[in-house]
């Protein structure tokens, strides 16, 4: 299986020729967005502590980096192991999958390369929550995870970050829109570009309300009107995201975002990360078809309810000596 990594390299040749790229355009006039990305990615959402402010690798180091990435060409099976497949199988390992690289140590660029602290307030409410659910973890399946009931996948976005798998999205724009598909859990964002105010604040959605403009050659995207159930880390109806998208050649779209709740974070953080183009297709997305997992969890919770109120009328008939 072939691996491809696009390597972008955030360096003053690549960008005096960013500079001179002529984007391919739509009938309206506006750059070209449109078609099928990915944006998986090896590189960390932050900046790992040992590098302290080192906000690149080097050339070799990236190519050290690439190397660990690969998949080995062949894995030898221990004896006595029984499996289905081999490691190398498409599907079974993430990284075999087109990868637009970069040179940062981390897709935050501010404040330092790591996501600011929780205020004291954010840091109380999460314990909260998390008192709240202990010992009901599966009363039912309104007691699991969002992502775990297929309803939104927290790194889906906005903002959109790489989930590891199921990694593609699709554009497609008309002078009035831009449409954003992706892969993971099959959303949908229909961006309007009319100018429209937001939603009134009593209107939330799951991956909130949106609304584009271009600024030149960049399509900025506001995101508002979260509801409370939607947790990106941490930030939940308070969450305003901002992103750009900048096609910066014929395989790469730029993408960056700033992300801001001043509920739970000390300060606004931003990031960027390459996308990198694909021919496709996109496979239609699966989650609740065959989703034993949730249901075998609460059978086998209601099982062990039934065994300790079993034992506990045992205990009860018994006669005390």
């Amino acid at each position: 299986m072939k691996i491809t990594f696009l390597v972008v390299m955030m360096t003053c040749a690549s960008l005096a020729s960013a500079q001179t790229w002529t984007p391919p355009r739509t009938p309206d006039g506006h750059p070209d967005l449109q078609g099928i990305w990915t944006n998986a990615s090896i590189t960390p959402l932050e900046r790992p502590r040992e590098l302290g402010a080192k906000e690149y690798f080097t050339e070799a180091e990236a190519a050290e980096n690439r190397k660990r990435a690969l998949v080995p060409a062949s894995v030898t099976q221990r004896s006595g192991t029984e499996a289905h497949y081999e490691f190398t199988q498409f599907g079974l390992d993430r990284t075999q999958a087109q990868v637009a690289f970069s040179l940062r140590t981390s897709m935050i660029v501010g404040p330092d390369g790591r996501v600011p602290p929780l205020t004291p307030e954010a840091q109380q409410k999460i314990a909260d929550r998390a008192a709240k659910a202990k010992g009901h973890e599966f009363d039912g399946p309104e007691s699991r995870g969002i992502q775990e009931r297929c309803i939104v996948w927290g790194n889906e976005g906005p903002p959109m970050l790489p989930p590891g798998y199921n990694s593609y999205l699709q554009i497609v724009q008309t002078p009035r829109y831009v449409a954003i598909v992706q892969e993971m859990i099959h959303d949908a964002r229909i961006i309007p570009l009319d100018g429209r105010p937001h939603l009134p604040q009593t209107i939330r959605g799951w991956l909130g309300d949106s609304r584009g403009r271009w600024e030149g050659d960049t399509l900025v995207v506001d995101t508002t009107n979260f509801t409370d159930k939607t947790n990106f880390r941490g930030s939940r109806e308070n969450l305003h995201v901002v992103e750009r998208f900048t096609r910066v050649d014929d395989n790469t779209i730029r993408y960056e975002f700033t992300v801001d709740d001043p509920t739970t974070w000390t300060k606004p953080w931003s990031a960027e990360l390459p996308l990198a183009k694909d021919k496709g297709p996109i496979y239609e997305y699966a989650c609740h078809e065959a989703n034993y997992g949730i249901a075998n969890n609460l059978k086998g919770a209601r099982a062990v309810e039934k065994a300790a109120e079993e034992t506990a009328k045992k205990e009860k008939k018994q006669p005390e000596r």
